[in-house]
């Protein structure tokens, strides 16, 4: 239902805008420039999901055969105690788990276009066990949520960025990123532990721990190479660790001594399936953000928010020019990329905003996008407290983002 109100307030809003830019400003440009975002939007969102479809089969055909060759018994004894806590609807033995934590890996790397075939496919599977098909499960919510916190270990499309765009240090936001991305995640969790009554017990703060433990030794690691070091061991790291997994899947169906081509053909035929259904909901999604940009919306609000921090606080505002992507990241991936990428060029790619706009766009996720695609995939109107904690979630990242950018780059730069 809040999904149904703020999609309407994107339409408004932008409609709004446009209407004083024309009547006050004589702006004869804004209404066919919402116009043209209509369209514009609306071909994007086709098009992600007709590239999304090849890459849905490729994973759901793969998933299908670590599935049947019996990738869930072994990922149950590695995660089955924490996610009994964590996601207590689903069953112990339930392939859903072997999904969800083949998602958040894929997530965690950085591998955005392996991870939502994997998490469309764990989303279907919790649907699977939902009493109220119309309704979205706690798991459903669990599941979303923590994928709207965006914990990622390594933000490599960030950084490819950066360097295209001609840092100096493209991998000097690796550990800001991480803590921030690391505060949104936990920031998820407790608030679904609040709305759950998901006990903290010691098998959960034993997970939690070590978790925190593992992110804490990589930051030791990563910060004793250099720069280029980092950029190279990050991306080989996570490449034999995709393709690891991808001979894993193959060699545990062959081990079963399953028809491996068959067996993924038909989960393939599943990724297609799945991507023509995300279509209305990815067009309709894309459309209401295109259009609150479109109008100039944004520029607005930055300047509202830089004009309330100096004059009513009279606080550094220098994280004010990287703001328009903490907005945009919920909203957009690509209009968050676009967004860093502009800002890097105006302000210099290792500026403070720059740096700081970097951060932002990896340590969180397009909560809105995952909503609608995710949810939709299933049809699940009723989404519950699912966006409200996504939100919680990249609030706290960005707010941290801030306090961890101040603290490790020259606001002055």
């Amino acid at each position: 239902m809040a999904l149904n109100y703020i999609w309407l307030a994107f339409f408004l809003i932008a409609f709004v805008v446009a209407l004083v830019k024309l009547i006050f400003f004589q702006d004869m440009t804004v209404f066919p420039a919402l116009m043209n975002s209509t369209f514009s939007s609306a071909k994007t969102g086709f098009e992600i999901s007709l590239y999304l479809t090849g890459v849905m089969s490729l994973w759901l055909g793969l998933m299908k055969i670590a599935d049947k060759g019996g990738i869930v018994p072994i990922l149950s004894k590695v995660i089955g105690p924490f996610f009994q806590r964590l996601f207590p609807e689903v069953p112990k033995d339930h392939p859903a788990n072997g999904s969800i934590l083949m998602n958040f890996s894929a997530n965690m790397l950085g591998l955005d276009n392996a991870a939502t075939p994997l998490g469309l496919k764990a989303m279907k599977e919790l649907q699977e066990i939902n009493p109220d098909k119309d309704t979205a499960s706690n798991a459903q919510i669990t599941f979303m949520v923590l994928n709207a916190s965006g914990l990622t270990l390594i933000p490599i499309t960030v950084i490819a960025d950066r360097a295209s765009l001609g840092s100096l240090n493209p991998t000097s936001i690796f550990i800001p990123t991480l803590l921030a991305t690391f505060c949104s995640t936990m920031a998820g969790l407790i608030y679904l532990s609040v709305k759950q009554k998901i006990k903290w017990d010691g098998v959960m703060i034993a997970y939690v721990a070590g978790i925190t433990t593992f992110i804490g030794l990589m930051v030791l690691y990563f910060a004793s190479l250099t720069p280029e070091a980092l950029q190279i061991q990050s991306s080989l790291i996570s490449s034999i660790i995709i393709l690891s997994l991808i001979i894993g899947f193959l060699l545990l169906g062959a081990r079963r001594k399953l028809p491996l081509f068959e067996t993924f053909v038909e989960g393939a035929k599943e990724g297609f399936e799945t991507s023509i259904k995300i279509i209305p909901y990815l067009v309709a999604m894309l459309v209401g953000i295109g259009l609150f940009r479109a109008s100039g919306s944004i520029d607005y609000l930055m300047q509202g928010l830089a004009w309330t921090f100096s004059t009513l606080f009279h606080i550094n505002t220098a994280f004010v020019d990287a703001l328009p992507v903490a907005i945009l990241k919920p909203l957009s991936g690509q209009g968050s990329r676009a967004m860093m990428m502009d800002i890097s060029k105006a302000l210099g790619a290792d500026s403070f905003a720059a740096n700081l706009a970097s951060i932002f766009r990896g340590c969180s996720e397009t909560t809105f996008y995952v909503l609608a695609v995710y949810f939709g995939s299933v049809q699940v109107r009723k989404t519950r407290y699912a966006l409200t904690g996504g939100l919680i979630a990249d609030v706290a990242g960005a707010i941290a983002a801030i306090f961890i950018a101040y603290l490790f780059f020259n606001a002055s730069a």
